[in-house]
């Protein structure tokens, strides 16, 4: 079945558009006219809703698809705990879990591709985190490193949304509403609850998920920048309706709820859904698509001006995670410190590095590595970056970051961090000398001090 899949996904076609309500029918006629559940469907097929939002949500809100599929999702066996259990999932956040929190600065190197066959469930793996998806409020940030496809099998993730950012390997993946494509320099979002399985076209890939838990991914508001700009709706690539009929005794759905993993068995492959309609699927985004607005006089943006998607809390302008890119772009402020500024922050800043270098870091962050600069965690360029940068003087020139895709996850609430990632021998223990260099460049010795009315 994952040869199959993989040899039809250079053919795959998509509809765009974020958050529009859609339709798509592998086989013409296959969606139902004038209603969403007749009596009989087309061909014989089973309607199924999958609802992303509670019944009564606002309609702006409200997110839900219809699936017309050959056989239900019900029909399997119950669900059992998972045999070959995973100790390094978390979605409980607390003083029992197996995270603890820190304000030290921490960075970690690349990690390694596993040696032993490892498809994307198994290779997936925690590293910090906040809430609970039991209270339906958090998040979570994972990586994963795999060197196979999956097999016979699907994963549905019943905590909350994904959106996977490949670093190194293409992901093929197939969902219930069509397949994706997606390379590094794009990224992926599968919303809750729907049932996927991702195959590795370039063998060994690695890369980062954030998780959210009890609310969606939406566009940012674009306030005074006007109607345009950032990430464009039109960008945004959804799947077209592909299934599959044939029997697949023993195919095996692998359900993460409350953190843990669990299984059911089934006799057909989960997708499909021949055809489908709603507002309530997976995506895909081309990062390189997006359009970076910047200052163009004095000072340095906030980086908020670079957010992709955001999942909003109930307080306007905090976000509970938003995902923000630092792409290529020109820098033009003159008499100004163009790096990102030293910052204390009462968000907690998570970052990841797709390709290239990172303006802030001279050396020692590479692509497939990450750092975490917690709430109010002192943080900002290195020693080089600094010396570099104001060695240039004022006269510098415009000058175009290249060759380079980094990336943010930015929570207004504070993560734990997971036993495994603070004892990882990918641990850049001495991370804080980066900054250790920054020497006083103070010109006010001999001022008298107490004409300026300054006391020691």
């Amino acid at each position: 079945m994952e040869n199959k899949r993989a040899e039809e996904a250079e053919e795959v076609e998509y509809q765009s558009g974020f958050g529009n309500h859609l339709a798509s029918e592998a086989i013409p006629g296959a969606l139902p006219k004038g209603q969403n559940s007749p009596l009989i469907c087309p061909f014989g097929l089973y309607a199924e809703q999958i609802s992303g939002t509670p019944f009564t949500s606002p309609r702006k809100l409200n997110l839900r698809s219809w699936l017309y599929r050959i056989k239900p999702s019900v029909t399997h066996e119950p669900f059992k705990r998972r045999e070959a259990g995973h100790e390094k999932l978390v979605s409980e956040f607390n003083n029992q879990s197996k995270a603890s929190t820190t304000p030290t600065q921490l960075r970690w190197n690349p990690p390694h591709i596993p040696d032993q066959p490892t498809d994307f469930i198994d290779g997936l793996y925690t590293v910090c985190g906040a809430g609970s998806s039991f209270l339906r409020h958090g998040f979570a940030i994972h990586m994963y490193t795999a060197n196979k496809s999956m097999t016979n099998c699907a994963f549905c993730n019943a905590d909350g949304d994904f959106l996977i950012v490949p670093q190194q390997g293409r992901l093929w993946i197939t969902t219930e509403c069509g397949r994706l494509q997606v390379s590094p320099g794009e990224i992926a979002v599968l919303p809750q609850g729907f049932r996927f399985a991702v195959n590795l076209p370039d063998g060994p890939s690695r890369g980062y998920v954030a998780e959210v838990f009890g609310t969606h991914f939406q566009l940012p508001d674009l306030g005074p920048i006007g109607a345009n700009g950032l990430a464009a709706p039109r960008d945004f690539l959804v799947p077209t309706a592909w299934f599959e009929e044939s029997s697949y005794p023993g195919f095996t759905i692998v359900q993460k709820f409350g953190g843990e993993l669990f299984t059911a068995r089934q006799d057909f492959s989960p997708f499909n859904v021949v055809a489908w309609h709603g507002n309530y699927a997976p995506y895909k985004y081309d990062l390189s698509k997006f359009c970076p607005y910047n200052t163009v006089l004095i000072d340095h943006s906030d980086p908020s001006i670079n957010t992709v998607l955001t999942a909003p809390t109930e307080k306007p302008g905090v976000a509970l995670l938003d995902f923000v890119i630092f792409p290529p772009r020109w820098l033009v402020a003159e008499h100004t410190f163009r790096p990102p500024y030293y910052h204390r922050n009462c968000m907690s800043e998570f970052m990841g590095l797709i390709h290239g270098g990172y303006e802030a870091k001279a050396d020692g962050f590479l692509p497939g590595g990450a750092s975490l600069h917690n709430c109010m965690t002192p943080h900002g360029p290195d020693t080089k970056t600094y010396e570099t940068t104001i060695a240039s003087g004022n006269e510098a020139g415009p000058h175009k970051i290249t060759d380079t895709m980094a990336f943010m996850f930015e929570s207004c609430l504070i993560p734990r961090v997971c036993s495994w990632a603070l004892e990882s021998p990918l641990m850049d223990h001495d991370y804080y000398h980066c900054w250790i260099g920054l020497r006083s460049h103070f010109t006010g010795e001999g001022t008298d001090m107490k004409s300026l009315n300054i006391q020691n």
